[in-house]
Order: C-alpha cells, then structure tokens, then sequence
C-alpha cells in the first residue's frame, strides 16, 4: 500500500493500482514503440507489484496504529510478495524475469544484511529459470529491466508525492507539484496525463487491522491526477 499523508486525511493508492500506472506511462515512451520485446516489458511494468493483491485488499496497522506501507511492510511480507507475481507471469516467462530482476534490483542495498540473504538467492533462481523458460540471453535483461525500473520510478514518483529527484542510470524523475519530468526526454514531446484511484481516510491512529479495514470500506473514493512529461 503507498500511503500519502494529508493535513487531516490519509490517501490510499493499491501497489497494483500503481503498477498499472507505470504500464500505461511507458506505453508511450518512444525508444521501446518499435522494441520487439515491447509487449512483455509493458507487461513487467503494468504487473510488477500484483503480488501485493493480497496484502492490499486486507491492510494491517502498526504498533502505533498508524497503516503499514510497502516500505514498512514486515520482511515476510516484502519477501513474499515477489514469488506470486513471478508466478502470476509464468505464461510470459521474459516479463517474470524482468519482474525478479526488479526485485533483485529495488531491494539490492539490503544485500549484506543476513535476513536477506535467501531472498536474494531465491529471486536468482527464479529469474534464471525465467530466462531459460524464455528462450532468451540473459544479457537482454539489462538491456530490458531499464523500461521497468524507470516506469516504476515515474510512477512511484507520482502517487507516493516524492520530492526529491529520483535517479536510475542516465535518467531523472523529479515532481513540482502533480507534473512529473523525466529527462533525458523519452515522450517526443508530448505530455502524458496520470491518474490513479485512491481511497482517503481520516488521518488518525487505528486501534486495529479491523478498524482500518472499516474505514476504508467507507473511505471516500477519489483519483489522483496528474501528468508526465
């Protein structure tokens, strides 16, 4: 769950909500329109995050009553949720090994902690054994994942409302206020519009996981707009 906090109110976007944002955002992006492998990049992007279905349908609070996000999920939950979007995207093996090698990737600064160490080993294996199902080099990978992690970032960059310039490679998302700028340019120009569907809350501590989830069935529904160029 990416939670953004407001004066008196907690917006809610889904993890998988966003990750169909960043498909959408680089439907558009013109170094990938004529890329052969188009289709499963699109598809590694829009799905990167549904294996956080699960855990966004049923949110859970913290010890101070405050709503658990992507960020301060539990290891188990941060470690399990990869497994079933690699699954979920088997029938296109080259889209799930681009999704383990995000996971590989996002979470690499945690690679000399301990606690981490089988997941990192197991996101391996997975992404191999994607690769080979696919048929393709690994080397494509790295030429691939960048569409990926860079969708994700112009995404993740819009609904969380960060404002300090995120980097990956050559490029630079930054936001001033609902516009987001990506350079160097890879929209020809054109601006692209963002939306996405939110749910807002009292912004308040929840006594429990049942609490929250009340409130949310009668949270107010909302969207999220904005725009990419």
């Amino acid at each position: 769950m990416i939670v953004r906090i407001l004066p008196e109110s907690i917006q809610l976007v889904t993890q998988p909500d966003h990750a169909q944002l960043a498909g959408r955002i680089m439907e558009e992006c013109l170094p990938l329109a004529m890329h052969g492998r188009r289709a499963s990049i699109l598809l590694a992007a829009a799905e990167h995050d549904n294996g956080w279905i699960e855990e966004d349908a049923a949110p859970a609070v913290d010890a101070e009553g405050h709503v658990v996000d992507f960020i301060t999920a539990p290891l188990s939950v941060r470690h399990g949720v990869w497994p079933r979007a690699i699954a979920r995207l088997a029938g296109d093996p080259w889209a799930a090994a681009l999704v383990a090698q995000h996971a590989i990737t996002v979470y690499d600064r945690f690679r000399v902690e301990p606690e981490w160490t089988t997941f990192f080993a197991e996101m391996e294996v997975a992404r191999d054994a994607m690769v080979r199902a696919s048929g393709l080099p690994l080397q494509d990978l790295a030429t691939d994942y960048p569409y990926v992690r860079l969708a994700d970032l112009i995404s993740l960059t819009f609904c969380v409302g960060w404002t300090e310039p995120q980097h990956f490679q050559d490029y630079t998302v930054s936001r001033s206020a609902s516009r987001i700028t990506v350079t160097p340019e890879i929209f020809a120009g054109k601006t692209i519009p963002l939306a996405v569907p939110t749910i807002e809350i009292l912004n308040q501590p929840y006594s429990s996981n049942a609490q929250l989830h009340a409130a949310i069935a009668n949270g107010r529904p909302g969207v999220l707009d904005g725009e990419v160029c």
